[in-house]
């Protein structure tokens, strides 16, 4: 019998005729790793419920931990961290061939314990954050701080993983052992059985490829080297130390590197430092919550070293069907994964006939919009916009007002009101347009029309940028429709 490629991807593994692109989580391999980490600050950046969750999930944990070390509770602490051990399911990181966690083991726990109850940063509460811990404590890296991430967030990572199956048609296992749980409310480790996808290499646990990120965003040097630094320079010339010098013009200077040979460059050095100028830490944080992007599906492809997405063929697969309501389903489909492509990560968590109203109306697809910038992120700050709704019509000419009245109803307050109304073609556009303007001015929501070739226009300007794109289509529609 031939022996199962522990690099094989979950998208083959359970044929899911679909790869990275247009997929929604992260396509892992099922025995191996892939370099990407969960950062909890692309979490917090993240405007969705799922993200609030898991914001409010971290907080938690880490704040009880700070609360057990500051009163000296270690076996209490101990059991909290021994929680974070290293699990194989999630399969990010390192590992060259099987994957092989690097959470917070037994081992390691007494070490982190220890470490943090010592470090000046954990006693002042300057540590706020769990991802404060890379900056401040020896042994704790983006691979620790990512696994233990994924544990604490098991739960909501359990419920994606079991969306993304109900979704992708990926079969589930009953009885499955959750692993432990974190409790926000009783403070304790819970195990359960649930439905999760089992392979040859144990159970799989799915996460959002917008919550990843290549390079971890907390980084000690660049924190020390880029903040911390300039402001310890300012201090010693405001001091007018030994470490200042004037330069022949008068302008007196401190160099970085005596600043490290004085107060060394390690991350006791950091944090003592840090302690002295709490402002700087304040400012790196938003910072890195302001400048945090996730990852393109060009950047996947690189890290993945697999071939650059071919948004054409999607679109291929679109243009090619037969225009009828035979090819209706089809055309639902082919639309969603070439969206799916072209609008990550603005729009992610797409639904497909998802039902509003109790069950008397559906939504062809349905994606959260969570774009900070560029024209969804536009679209989030000025309109109702939390949600962007999708209606498929594979048909032509006879689109009219009854489709509008369609997708306009599915609109409310706290859903949305943009949608895109996509269909073949348009006998007559010009009046199909002032229909959707009227909508409008009627204040019954905002409706974007696409044809086949308004989809390739949107194409040849997503591969001429390199993977991103402003979608100036989208723009001008929706500018014709508010001017």
């Amino acid at each position: 019998m031939r022996k199962l490629n522990p690099k094989k991807r979950v998208s083959d593994f359970f044929s899911l005729n679909r790869d990275q692109t247009t997929l929604d989580f992260v396509d892992v391999p099922i025995g191996s790793d892939i370099p990407v980490f969960l950062d909890p600050s692309r979490i917090r950046c993240m405007d969705t419920t799922w993200a609030h969750e898991c914001g409010a999930l971290l907080q938690n944990f880490f704040q009880r931990l700070l609360d057990l070390i500051k009163a000296n509770k270690k076996s209490e602490g101990l059991v909290m961290l021994r929680g974070l051990s290293e699990s194989n399911e999630f399969h990010l990181g390192f590992s060259k061939t099987f994957s092989q966690g690097s959470g917070i083991g037994r081992e390691f726990a007494e070490v982190f314990w220890t470490e943090l109850g010592n470090s000046k940063a954990g006693k002042t509460g300057l540590l706020k954050d769990f991802e404060d811990a890379c900056l401040f404590i020896e042994g704790v890296g983006p691979d620790r701080i990512s696994d233990a991430v994924c544990n604490i967030l098991r739960g909501p990572l359990i419920k994606y993983t079991q969306d993304m199956c109900a979704y992708y048609g990926i079969p589930l296992n009953s009885g499955v052992d959750s692993g432990a749980v974190w409790n926000p409310v009783s403070h304790v480790w819970e195990n359960d059985l649930v439905d999760l996808p089992v392979t040859p290499f144990g159970t799989l646990l799915l996460v959002p490829k917008i919550a990843v990120r290549h390079r971890f965003s907390y980084d000690y040097q660049s924190y020390y080297t880029h903040y911390l630094l300039p402001a310890m320079q300012l201090h010693e010339k405001s001091l007018n130390s030994a470490l200042v010098y004037l330069l022949k013009d008068g302008t007196a200077r401190v160099t970085k590197k005596s600043l490290r040979e004085k107060y060394g460059v390690d991350k006791l050095a950091v944090a003592e430092q840090t302690l002295l100028h709490p402002n700087v830490l304040d400012n790196y944080r938003k910072a890195v919550v302001r400048t945090s992007r996730p990852l393109t599906n060009d950047k996947f492809s690189e890290i993945e070293n697999i071939d650059i997405p071919r948004y054409d063929s999607l679109l291929d697969s679109v243009i090619r069907l037969p225009v009828g309501r035979a090819a209706a389903t089809d055309y639902e489909n082919c639309i969603e994964s070439l969206l799916s492509a072209l609008f990550f990560p603005s729009l992610v968590y797409p639904k497909k006939q998802e039902e509003i109203h109790d069950g008397r109306k559906r939504i062809d697809i349905t994606y959260l919009n969570s774009a900070k910038d560029g024209f969804f992120g536009w679209l989030a700050s000025h309109y109702s916009s939390s949600h962007i709704f999708i209606e498929c019509k594979n048909y032509g000419n006879e689109v009219g007002n009854p489709e509008i009245d369609q997708i306009a109803g599915r609109f409310g307050p706290s859903r949305g009101q943009v949608g895109i109304l996509i269909c073949r073609s348009l006998q007559n556009e010009k009046l199909f347009a002032k229909r959707l303007k009227d909508t409008a001015q009627d204040q019954r929501g905002y409706i974007i029309y696409l044809t086949d070739s308004d989809l390739e226009k949107l194409v040849e300007e997503y591969i001429r940028n390199g993977g991103m794109s402003d979608y100036t289509l989208l723009r001008d529609r929706f500018r014709a429709l508010i001017m």
